[in-house]
């Protein structure tokens, strides 16, 4: 295992859900490493530092070892380790809760889960 895409190697690690999305990604110019953008076909290195941009965040990854084939999402630590800053990530999070909170008109019912989220949310019955 010596020689790694960025684009397949990202899709190993499941940042993205398939290689042509990682592939695109690299196109928009939204991946990083070392600080310099990079192409699909460029090959990764044990130590290098992958900055992946996602929408206004950029999640900071450190290679660990090399892998050529998607993994489970418990063996993913052991090939890279996420150093994101834990600001960023909480603001990450943040965005997410905030996305699922309010929908969109027009979009229908809410599905069995949104509503049981929805009745927790605005419980009440304690007053």
């Amino acid at each position: 295992m010596e020689k790694v895409r960025i684009d397949k190697y990202l899709w190993a690690v499941r940042i993205f859900k398939t290689r042509s999305l990682a592939a695109r990604a690299c196109e928009l110019e939204k991946i990083k490493i070392g600080g310099q953008l990079v192409k699909a076909s460029r090959n990764v290195n044990i130590g290098d530092i992958i900055t992946v941009k996602s929408g206004p965040f950029e999640r900071t990854l450190k290679v660990v070892q090399l892998v050529h084939n998607r993994l489970g999402a418990k063996l993913v630590p052991d090939y890279c380790i996420d150093i994101t800053p834990a600001e960023v990530t909480d603001k990450m999070k943040a965005a997410a809760a905030a996305r699922s909170a309010w929908r969109q008109p027009g979009l229908g019912r809410p599905t069995k889960k949104e509503r049981r989220d929805l009745d927790d949310y605005t419980d009440f019955d304690d007053w």
